[in-house]
């Protein structure tokens, strides 16, 4: 009873495509709904993220395309990440740094 509802309707589309049976775009659909939510960083956590990475806050700009005023801003609470920032935030996070070389 380990997996769930939607591992295993996943798992099961994976299969049809694999069978020719369902469309790309469809097992795309499927494979939308099967992603991990967007977590979202207080200031606080977003310094624990680049620290842990040992990045300069230049270094963490670069990484994730924006400007080092956006992350100072972040990391003092200034501005809130928008939708793509977290989005790569997360990647990072779960990840480290190098997922996005």
């Amino acid at each position: 009873m380990g997996k769930s509802i939607l591992n295993s309707v996943h798992e099961t589309a994976q299969d049809l495509h694999a069978a020719g049976v369902m469309k790309d775009a469809t097992l795309r659909e499927f494979d939308a709904l099967y992603l991990p939510p967007v977590k979202e960083y207080t200031a606080v956590q977003i310094k624990r993220i680049r620290l842990k990475n040992h990045a300069s806050q230049g270094v963490f700009a670069a990484y994730l395309n924006t400007s080092i005023s956006t992350v100072q801003k972040w990391e003092q609470g200034a501005i809130k990440t928008n939708r793509s920032s977290l989005k790569l935030l997360n990647l990072v996070a779960d990840k480290g740094l190098d997922v996005l070389a």
